[in-house]
């Protein structure tokens, strides 16, 4: 295992050593700012939480399944720009008490199937809405399992969920952690 770790204790997530698919969105116009965030970005994560995703792609394997990793690290400035164009906390971190994404503890992730087609969880990545939180229960039963199949191998690798976005993971001891500004993504 490659366990590349930056002065700041990220360790770069690779896909074939990971098991895992990468597709950084804040490094196109698909997500909630409409414009690319990340100039450059390689997906890291703290090295505390990156054995937890290790874990979870193992488990997802075992399942028949694959985790894509749409969020990883994300630096304070990134968390500005999202911060300015939804500034509600219940879906954004308010960048002066630092995102959890900055502190590399964070990842957001779904799952693939075997033809390595997204499973349906009734909302895309970075819906912002009622329908994106975990316990809505207006959801046909088929993503509502798939929202706990994704849930429950997170939480069996070591991550917790958040209530408002069923794609948000995080260690659960987060707000310990400081937040971290590297040049491993630039904005």
């Amino acid at each position: 295992m490659d366990t590349r770790t930056d002065d700041q204790g990220l360790v770069i997530i690779d896909e074939a050593q990971y098991g895992v698919v990468i597709d950084l969105v804040y490094a196109t116009v698909d997500n909630i700012a409409g414009c690319i965030v990340y100039q450059t970005a390689q997906c890291a994560l703290h090295r505390d939480a990156a054995p937890c995703l290790l874990r979870a792609a193992a488990l997802a394997r075992s399942a028949g399944y694959r985790l894509k990793v749409f969020d990883c690290y994300r630096p304070p400035a990134a968390q500005a720009i999202f911060w300015a164009a939804l500034p509600d906390a219940q879906y954004v971190a308010d960048p002066s008490q630092g995102s959890h994404h900055s502190r590399g503890t964070a990842v957001d992730v779904t799952l693939l199937d075997e033809t390595g087609a997204e499973l349906d969880m009734g909302t895309g990545f970075d819906a912002m809405e009622d329908a994106s939180h975990h316990d809505y229960a207006a959801l046909p039963a088929t993503v509502q399992k798939n929202r706990l199949l994704l849930l429950g191998i997170m939480l069996h690798a070591g991550f917790r969920g958040i209530k408002s976005e069923w794609w948000h993971y995080e260690l659960p001891d987060s707000k310990s952690y400081p937040v971290i500004d590297s040049a491993l993504v630039t904005v």
